[in-house]
């Protein structure tokens, strides 16, 4: 009996074994990677672990290729952009929640419908009105298209977390002498903690990824972004698959840091916008 139960405990266990290493096994080696010589890395056979650890891949990549450039470049339009993003859904995600107007379920229907809309589609029209507005080459017109594509996503999800915030409390402050933006402030947004990180995590992720647009209306490579950067590393620089591996270490510092810091908001702010009073 017992046999029988470490069997199924086993299949069970299977499945998530075989996803975990089909997803780790790159990050694990481009860590590999990032720490060998150019020798090691196309000599044969295959190391598994760097014979003799090196750093000088990271400092080629962050002084040479200039990703302390692009690492900054990339800092400043994902925060930028989520900051627009979370203010913008707060005041989208309260008014689909707390009031009641007509075209209120078309709008709603409208922000799940434009998440079906291929970005690459509307890549040309995007280029030509920013080109008219003088905004090509710039990061504004970065931080524009990434707060247009994560807005949508972001406010349904906010819309959630705010539909958790008994309407009561705001009522009982607005009794005390508060104005609706009073209540918003002080007894809405405090117990929106969570799930303000919770967009603000997700909607970072997605700008600190955005390549197609960035690479279409970024010329300059000293505005160039982190996925640019890499893309680049490939052409002008050659293929240093040393370097190369360290620039893509690099890029994941932002996201792999956010999320192990924020990770206990991130499961308190899921749960609460999954639950509806």
């Amino acid at each position: 009996m017992k046999e029988k139960k470490r069997v199924i405990v086993f299949l069970r266990w299977l499945p998530l074994i075989a996803i975990n290493i089909f997803v780790l096994f790159p990050i694990y080696w481009a860590v590999n990677t990032s720490f060998k010589g150019e020798g090691e890395i196309l000599g044969k056979p295959i190391t598994y672990l760097p014979k003799v650890p090196i750093i000088s891949n990271f400092v080629e990549a962050w002084k040479n290729v200039g990703f302390d450039k692009y690492f900054v470049n990339s800092l400043k339009v994902s925060f930028i952009s989520v900051i627009f993003i979370v203010v913008v859904a707060i005041m989208v995600g309260y008014a689909l929640t707390r009031y009641k107007f007509k075209g209120k379920g078309v709008f709603m229907g409208l922000l799940l419908a434009v998440q079906f809309i291929p970005a690459a589609v509307l890549l040309v029209p995007l280029f030509n009105t920013f080109k008219t507005m003088h905004l090509v080459g710039s990061h504004l017109a970065l931080i524009v298209v990434n707060v247009t594509f994560q807005l949508p996503f972001c406010c349904i999800l906010m819309k959630g977390f705010i539909e958790g915030v008994p309407i009561a409390l705001e009522e009982a402050a607005m009794i005390d002498g508060c104005s609706r933006m009073q209540g918003i402030v002080r007894v809405v947004i405090p117990m929106l903690v969570p799930g303000i990180i919770t967009v603000a995590a997700f909607a970072l992720i997605g700008c600190w990824n955005e390549f197609l647009f960035a690479m279409m209306f970024l010329n300059d490579p000293d505005m160039y972004t982190v996925p640019i950067g890499l893309k680049m590393m490939q052409g002008e620089y050659g293929v240093h698959y040393g370097a190369m591996a360290s620039g893509a270490i690099i890029a994941m510092i932002i996201p792999v840091a956010l999320f192990a810091y924020l990770q206990k908001y991130l499961v308190t702010g899921l749960s609460a916008g999954a639950v509806k009073g």
